[in-house]
């Protein structure tokens, strides 16, 4: 048994041919890209990209294989120069029934051992999404439908990112995701958290106890890979194995979830929409307390508020820790010529993070910025609160952006 770490949320922009897949995400993230920058500056072992259900990344897929720097396993997965393993996987968007009537959306992330089984599943899923090219698309089935048609290819689903307010179970559809999934509650072993939440929140809800929970980065641009990710034990990198982690068998398991603290999250409180102002009040409104609007975008943090049927005291025995952690390109100080200098002493931002002491790091870069990243991998660096679609930086960060701006202006 070994440590690796996972990032399982990882979108494509553009197709090799620059087709579009993800809209919103950079077009030089595409597959072959994903896996060189998870080899040779990420370090990250497990990279779970989910767009690959588009027939443009499966045909890119087909064409990686073909130049001998990746090959399928048996035990599912690709694996890339023997440094990382692939996992193919598909975001879905699901049509639920939400609360109070209204109708609900919430994603999905399906993962699948092989490259046949993502094109099987792909061809089943152009059936009930308008255009099976694009990320993330709105199908025509819910949760309990569609986790079927994944299981019936060989694959697993994931709730994700489950508490943001738009695309999501507990924020845009229910208050129990069993209510949804109903007899078929027991076959999702695990869930991803999302950037605003962490495990000390999501245990104040009784029916996560028996979910693994996972932390992934949904990154959009080759910079974001590895901004959250997990730590896993197990015995080599493949698809089974990643399974085995995910449901804490035989000694696999998730042993630590890094993320950064929910208050950086883009929408960890409430947001007022009208007068452009996050609410950090006591109890969770649904009305601005400052100009009186309806028009607020409910946050994380309020949400969990509402929904919990507990006062956190102490999570599962089998809960892994969640390890505050603020990525390299958050850190004052480092930029993209710093993460390179670094990259190029110590080979992976992994790493950095995790393997150097104070003084390699000083070595290289000063003191000044090696004390800002160890304080930022320990989760030491004060924080404000997100909201309404804005992500916070550090105070620090905030500081200097002021004093550049300051001397702009003079």
């Amino acid at each position: 048994m070994y440590e690796v770490f996972a990032d399982l949320h990882v979108h494509i922009g553009r197709s090799e041919n620059g087709k579009p897949i993800k809209i919103t995400a950079a077009r030089s993230l595409n597959f072959a890209n994903i896996a060189k920058e998870c080899a040779d500056r990420k370090g990250i072992q497990i990279v779970g990209v989910i767009d690959c259900a588009s027939p443009y990344v499966i045909e890119d897929i087909e064409n990686f294989l073909k130049t001998g720097e990746a090959y399928e396993l048996k035990d599912g997965g690709i694996i890339y120069k023997d440094k990382v393993c692939i996992i193919l996987g598909s975001e879905v968007e699901t049509s639920e029934k939400g609360r109070n009537g209204k109708s609900g959306s919430a994603h999905n992330l399906c993962y699948f051992p092989h490259l046949q089984d993502i094109k099987n599943f792909s061809n089943e899923m152009s059936h009930h999404i308008k255009n099976i090219t694009l990320s993330t698309q709105r199908s025509d089935l819910s949760g309990y439908d569609l986790i079927d048609i994944v299981e019936k290819y060989n694959g697993i689903l994931i709730p994700a990112h489950i508490f943001t307010p738009f695309k999501s179970y507990y924020g845009n559809c229910t208050d129990r995701i069993e209510n949804i999934f109903k007899e078929k509650y027991n076959k999702i072993f695990a869930v991803e958290l999302g950037l605003s939440s962490d495990t000390y929140l999501a245990d104040m809800i009784s029916e996560l106890e028996t979910k693994t929970f996972v932390t992934n980065s949904d990154a959009h641009s080759l910079p974001k890979i590895a901004r959250e990710y997990n730590k896993m034990l197990v015995e080599d990198i493949s698809f089974n194995e990643v399974v085995k982690a995910l449901k804490n068998e035989n000694g696999r398991k998730v042993i630590a979830n890094y993320g950064v603290d929910p208050k950086l999250g883009k929408y960890h409180r409430t947001h007022c929409d009208n007068c452009d102002c996050t609410i950090e009040t006591k109890e969770p409104v649904e009305k601005c307390p400052n100009c009186g609007s309806e028009k607020v975008t409910f946050g994380v943090f309020d949400r969990i508020e509402l929904i919990k049927d507990k006062e956190i005291t102490k999570s599962p025995e089998n809960r892994p820790p969640y390890i505050y952690q603020i990525p390299l390109n958050f850190i004052p100080g480092v930029g993209g010529k710093t993460i390179d200098k670094l990259i190029d002493t110590f080979e992976t931002e992994m790493n950095i993070l995790h393997k150097l002491s104070e003084n390699d790091i000083e070595a290289v870069v000063g003191e000044k910025i090696a004390k800002n990243i160890i304080n930022a991998r320990e989760g030491k660096m004060k924080v404000e609160s997100g909201g309404g679609g804005i992500y916070r930086k550090s105070i620090c960060q905030l500081k200097n952006f002021l004093m550049r701006y300051c001397k702009i202006i003079k």
